[in-house]
């Protein structure tokens, strides 16, 4: 009888032994069965979602997908692959040759308007029309067609701007908005052509900065510092700016 329990006994633990084997066996093939699944989805380099989820997300200075191999074109203002696009598909040649540093001298614009370029010994480049004057500290070309010349400028954010206005017509908005009659050195003005505004939203203008006769509450006389900033691309008024008291003070038209 003992004998017969033992038996029984040891062919029930076979059992068990043999299907908890069973059970390791199959939790180990389908393991084996989900690894490797995975491995064949990213050796094939399937997109199973953002391109920038799956090669990383560094990005330069504007805003171009590094490891997708993008990269800032200037003459089409937007990131691509140069590789793919090729030179000769997205810029125009015959513009390419044509634009290069500006040349000292009289200019005609496209609009018919005449100005003067020259060169400074510190880089700087003064624009002149009718008498008024702006310098640059900036990266101009000059394109030609026939005997137009069309001014451009490499900004920091990578953007061509084109000067369209001139410093002349830019002055006279500028002085019209201060109630200004002239701009001259024994006012403290000058004109300057330069940056304004901050990434995406930068844009070239000619800055006018001057002094303001006022009167301090309406008894003091007072000059304070005041400038504003003008498009050069279509002449819009960007900014007046004026100390914080301006508005304790009257400020009458100059003569």
């Amino acid at each position: 009888m003992f004998l017969k329990k033992m038996k029984g006994g040891s062919k029930m633990y076979k059992k068990i032994l043999a299907t908890f084997v069973i059970l390791i066996v199959v939790c180990m093939s389908f393991a084996w069965a989900a690894q490797d699944q995975s491995s064949s989805s990213s050796g094939s380099g399937i997109d199973n979602g953002n391109e920038d989820q799956i090669i990383g997300g560094d990005k330069d200075e504007h805003g171009c997908l590094i490891a997708g191999g993008y990269s800032w074109n200037q003459t089409e203002e937007k990131c691509v692959k140069e590789w793919e696009i090729g030179e000769a598909r997205y810029q125009n040649q015959e513009q390419v040759q044509n634009r290069a540093q500006v040349q000292d001298g009289e200019h005609m614009g496209e609009g018919g308007q005449m100005f003067r370029i020259e060169t400074q010994e510190n880089s700087r480049i003064k624009l002149e029309s009718n008498g008024v004057k702006a310098e640059c500290d900036c990266n101009m070309t000059q394109e030609k067609d026939q005997n137009r010349t069309k001014l451009k400028v490499t900004m920091s954010n990578g953007k061509n701007a084109e000067i369209k206005v001139m410093p002349d017509t830019a002055s006279e908005k500028a002085l019209e908005r201060l109630r200004l009659k002239v701009c001259s050195f024994e006012n403290n003005c000058s004109i300057e052509l330069k940056e304004v505004g901050k990434g995406e939203n930068t844009q070239l203008a000619y800055e006018l900065k001057t002094q303001r006769k006022a009167k301090f509450l309406g008894l003091f006389g007072s000059k304070m510092q005041v400038k504003a900033q003008i498009a050069a691309e279509n002449g819009e008024v960007i900014k007046i700016d004026k100390p914080w008291w301006a508005f304790l003070a009257s400020e009458p038209a100059e003569e």
